[in-house]
């Protein structure tokens, strides 16, 4: 599965973007899509993900009440809606799937619990 990302640029703060992630085909293997990110010279972070099934939601505390994820599940594709945006928010974001079986859900903020990643889309955020 390939994944694609669309969305970022530049905002400055307290602004808002969109991001778009699409899958390369309409499988039903998906369970999950979730988006993480990388600033410059730090690991890659958890930042919110979404589950098929039961629509269930996952936020990093660091976004959660000003980022939205959402999502067509028929299209594998996924939104993340980011609003009141920080310097801090300043990074790559990538998108990712799980494919096959089901996402552990105790795993769902790790990069490990997904096998299908997207290229990033950078973000940067004007103070």
């Amino acid at each position: 599965v390939q994944l694609q990302a669309f969305g970022g640029g530049l905002v400055q703060a307290g602004g808002s973007l969109r991001l778009s992630c699409a899958a390369s085909e309409r499988t039903t293997s998906i369970s999950a899509m979730g988006w993480f990110r990388q600033a410059p010279g730090k690991e890659r972070e958890f930042v919110a993900a979404i589950r098929w099934s039961g629509r269930n939601t996952f936020y990093a505390d660091s976004v959660k009440g000003r980022f939205t994820i959402s999502g067509e599940k028929a299209k594998n594709t996924v939104y993340l809606q980011m609003n009141s945006l920080k310097p801090e928010d300043t990074a790559v974001y990538s998108c990712a799937a799980k494919s096959g079986k089901g996402i552990i859900l105790s795993a769902v903020r790790t990069p490990m619990a997904y096998n299908n990643w997207g290229q990033g889309t950078l973000v940067t955020v004007s103070s």
